[in-house]
């Protein structure tokens, strides 16, 4: 089944700002809510599929990318604005984060669950560095990372007895309500309970190896897919890759943020690469054909004669694959005419001998060029 236009769900325009968009979403939001819709049975998805637009829409890079390509790049990563990442997306903890320090009673419901909150955990962030032709071509890294991994003493309970007791604090519900009264009338603000921290229910006879936490030190070792054309600060978000939470509940997600080593030989400008090279004076005059080095190996390539310093050559489709696009980027290769500081009485002598047959480019106000030129200002 295909997916309604983000701007659609919304209903707002395609140059909407990010007020108006959030706007949009509260009311919409506000709508579809299925604690406020308990007969029915599609405001759940619709609620979510609202979620996603405002999730989407919000993000610079994931809507430069959506206006670009639709919904085609959905996925399960999100490769920070080349992708959008919206499978185990939570449309409630995104009505929580917009509405937050409203209170939930201000809008005539409790959150789902009984008011419980799912705990979710902690990110993980990674910063891999590549070369220049790992990310011409795309690679596969393997990176070897420390994250936490479900106790094994208490299989991830917390307890040494897997036995919980209802939190006397807030008595199972997970929350601690807060009354005040202001000029718009009488506010409540919930939020997570101090005690339990919003589970609703608390762990006896903890685990003297995790602390009750239910969660261990380990390491793990993932397969990191880096897609070709990436640039430094692009990132690569792998969903539920990240801490478990403790005791059950949502994970965290793995955050990679991609890194461009210097290169010895190349420089980059977006797509393309530069590589700079010295040509003696005689090949820049009767040419030449000479091996330039490129991403993949050695090439011969031609100076014609007459050849001018600085001039560039373009090699087509050397440089780096398109990120957003099919094809590649080029290589400009600029030449530069070698002048030595020492020469050898031999290597002087036949250059004395060549300046005879050198032009005569020196000023002189008699010669017909210098002579307009002076005429022309006076």
């Amino acid at each position: 089944m295909s997916k309604r236009d983000y701007y659609e769900v919304l209903g707002v325009s395609k140059g909407a700002g990010e007020t108006d968009i959030k706007k949009a979403y509260r009311s919409m939001a506000m709508k579809y809510h299925p604690d406020r819709n308990p007969d029915d049975p599609d405001a759940e998805s619709k609620f979510k599929e609202v979620g996603e637009a405002y999730s989407v829409l919000t993000d610079p890079n994931k809507r430069a990318r959506y206006d670009r390509f639709g919904h085609s790049t959905s996925g399960t990563q999100d490769f920070g604005g080349f992708g959008f990442g919206t499978e185990g997306f939570d449309p409630f903890d995104l009505f929580r984060s917009v509405f937050e320090g409203f209170g939930s009673d201000i809008f005539g419901f409790q959150n789902r669950g009984g008011g419980r909150r799912v705990r979710r955990g902690t990110d993980l962030r990674i910063d891999l560095k590549l070369s220049l032709e790992e990310i011409a071509e795309g690679t596969t890294k393997k990176v070897k990372i420390k994250i936490l991994e479900p106790c094994k003493a208490c299989s991830g309970t917390g307890s040494s007895t897997s036995k919980t007791e209802v939190c006397p604090r807030c008595h199972g519900s997970g929350e601690i309500q807060q009354v005040s009264e202001s000029f718009f009338g009488r506010v409540v603000n919930t939020t997570a309970c101090n005690v339990c921290r919003g589970e609703g229910r608390i762990v006896k006879d903890v685990c003297n190896v995790c602390g009750g936490e239910g969660l261990d030190r380990g390491e793990k070792t993932f397969n990191i897919k880096v897609p070709a054309g990436v640039t430094t600060g692009r990132y690569l978000r792998m969903g539920g890759e990240g801490n478990p939470a403790p005791r059950g509940g949502q994970p965290g997600d793995i955050i990679v943020t991609f890194h461009e080593k210097t290169h010895k030989v190349f420089s980059r400008h977006n797509d393309d690469i530069l590589f700079e090279t010295e040509i003696s004076y005689t090949q820049s005059v009767i040419g030449d054909s000479i091996e330039v080095p490129t991403l993949k190996g050695l090439i011969k390539m031609t100076i014609p004669p007459g050849t001018s310093p600085g001039r560039l050559f373009r090699l087509r489709g050397k440089g780096i694959t398109h990120l957003d696009s099919f094809g590649r980027g080029d290589q400009l290769v600029r030449v530069t005419i070698h002048v030595p500081k020492r020469v050898s009485t031999e290597e002087r002598k036949l250059l004395e001998e060549l300046q005879k047959y050198a032009p005569d480019l020196s000023y002189n106000a008699d010669k017909p060029f210098f002579k307009k030129v002076r005429d022309m200002f006076g």
